[in-house]
């Protein structure tokens, strides 16, 4: 049997994403979400928040920045990885979920209605720019000929 790492979660931001670079030049950007679920307290139903931390590596990061502000809804897909350090000779470890594709939802600061627009899917090295053949929140596409992104024309006939 092989072993499986996937997650798949929807929240709204809890802070403005944060973008750093490692010493390499690596883009590393960081943020939390918010999860909500509901739980029955005897016969009253509560709401839980639940709080993760994501990063994304590369270029998908450096573009989708501008774009997590607090309070944005997100959906995010990846997997868990945790790191493990030792400070004051205590063993101290963190869960953080790795970004591989993220789906910028409607609603929250910076919302645009319900629609959506989705990044990810395969390396940062495949994506220059944050996504093949994806077009930004603010529904700006880009100029430079009938063709777009991935070679192909605007107007295909089916």
């Amino acid at each position: 049997m092989v072993d499986l790492n996937h997650v798949v979660l929807i929240g709204r931001l809890t802070r403005d994403a944060e973008l750093k670079y490692t010493s390499s030049g690596q883009a590393v950007c960081k943020f939390s979400i918010a999860v909500n679920r509901r739980k029955k307290n005897g016969d009253q139903w509560e709401d839980e928040a639940n709080f993760f931390d994501i990063v994304i590596w590369g270029r998908q990061g450096e573009s989708l920045n501008q774009y997590l502000v607090k309070g944005k809804m997100v959906g995010v897909d990846g997997e868990l990885r945790q790191d493990r350090w030792q400070q004051d000779g205590q063993n101290r470890s963190k869960v953080e979920i790795v970004a591989n594709y993220l789906q910028l939802l409607g609603g929250g600061a910076g919302g645009s209605g319900s629609g959506g627009s989705s990044y990810g899917g395969g390396s940062s090295a495949e994506r220059p720019g944050g996504g093949q053949g994806s077009v930004p929140p603010d529904g700006a596409a880009h100029s430079g000929g009938s063709a777009g992104e991935d070679g192909f024309a605007d107007d295909i006939p089916f």
